[in-house]
């Protein structure tokens, strides 16, 4: 049952990285007109090209509002031709939910072309563009102030939001929280060989997270920001670089305690297809995230779970991460308990990738709903003979005591 009204002008604010994806199609390039796609001094003739919104911003904001609940974007584009494609994208797919977008005449829309070959790993061309000037004087807080919820995304895309020890990304969180509103933060991979990847992310980390509700990293992100050496560890004895498949159960929950230790209320890691696992604080804790604190605290107090993927063909996995959050935060803002929060998250993020772009594959709330209902098939999470206990009622596996 909704516990929200969802007849709201704004229940959430998704903010942060934006861009426009720039995708051309490739399906007939095989064999030797593959090969030869990249030589220099050749025309390669092609497919249409598809033009989609990327980043967390649109990734998130459109998979909200697909599921129902009302969300403004929040990013920053250029005063060019390309951000005038960006609004008209969000336009089509969201009508109203662009108003929050800033068009900078001094900065130029950011951009990414995607090479995707059958067969081969995709290829990123990407230009951050307005993405790197994005500061925290750039949010309305105004629009902020009638939400529930902000969520921002992939500061460490974003130049300005890693400078500095992270001021302006702390700067940002902290103004969000004077407004009452709870605040939730999905991070992206630094680049180990740019400036971003040298940041002192530790030290953004126990800064910003006092400020943060709702931490959403991936396993990936959280061991390279907090455990550098242990990443690279995994990631040399991984077969075929797959952390996933080398990464204990005891790992990831150490990792969920240390988040909640340096300020998390709760912390959501993304685990690809071994799911998603959550660890929440103790109740008192969680009643004064601000508005979209948990309905009923003690679904969610003091859990630590752990949601297998559903089984899908997989299409693609552009923003999979960024569909999985909005259907966790829709969980907890239509006041499900953790469990079905978590397993919501999980469906979301199925539906997303049986489709190649972020946004097709996303179902409404109660047609993902239903699929769950009906039986859907989970996959193995690797936490057979650990100390975690899958429950099928809730179709989610709880850590032993």
């Amino acid at each position: 049952m909704d516990t929200v009204n969802f007849a709201d002008d704004t229940l959430v604010v998704a903010a942060g990285h934006i861009c426009l994806d720039v995708i051309p199609d490739l399906t007939e390039l095989t064999g030797e007109r593959l090969a030869r796609l990249l030589q220099p001094g050749r025309l390669s003739v092609v497919g249409p090209v598809q033009l989609s919104t990327g980043g967390a911003a649109s990734n998130t904001g459109l998979v909200f509002n697909r599921l129902g609940i009302p969300a403004q974007i929040m990013g920053k584009v250029g005063d060019d031709l390309f951000g005038a494609v960006v609004h008209r994208i969000i336009e089509k797919q969201a009508p109203g939910r662009s108003s929050g977008m800033i068009s900078d005449p001094q900065a130029h829309t950011s951009y990414t072309v995607i090479i995707n070959p059958p067969g081969v790993d995709r290829i990123f061309l990407h230009f951050p563009g307005a993405n790197d000037t994005f500061r925290a004087e750039d949010v309305q807080y105004d629009v902020v102030q009638r939400a529930r919820l902000f969520h921002f995304g992939y500061p460490p895309l974003m130049e300005q939001m890693y400078q500095g020890e992270g001021e302006e990304l702390v700067e940002m969180m902290r103004r969000v929280k004077a407004l009452g509103v709870t605040t939730s933060l999905d991070m992206a991979f630094p680049d180990p060989q740019m400036p971003v990847g040298q940041a002192p992310w530790r030290v953004i980390l126990e800064q910003v997270l006092p400020w943060v509700d709702i931490f959403l990293p991936s396993l990936e992100e959280t061991l390279f920001m907090l455990r550098k050496e242990t990443y690279r560890e995994l990631a040399e004895g991984a077969p075929g670089g797959d952390l996933l498949a080398v990464t204990p159960p005891e790992l990831v929950s150490e990792l969920g305690g240390e988040l909640l230790s340096l300020g998390a209320k709760m912390a959501g890691i993304k685990l690809g297809y071994r799911g998603m696992y959550l660890r929440t604080a103790a109740g008192e804790v969680l009643a004064g995230m601000g508005r979209a604190a948990p309905a009923r605290v003690g679904e969610w107090e003091s859990r630590e779970l752990w949601a297998p993927c559903f089984k899908v063909q997989v299409a693609g996995a552009t923003g999979s991460g960024d569909a999985t959050i909005a259907g966790f935060l829709s969980g907890l803002l239509r006041g499900l308990g953790g469990e079905q929060a978590l397993r919501a998250a999980a469906a979301v993020g199925a539906c997303n990738v049986e489709a190649p772009d972020a946004l097709s594959g996303i179902q409404p709330w109660q047609a993902t709903l239903e699929r769950i209902a009906a039986g859907w098939e989970q996959i193995s999470a690797g936490l057979e003979n650990s100390s975690w206990i899958y429950h099928p009622a809730s179709m989610v596996y709880q850590k032993r005591d």
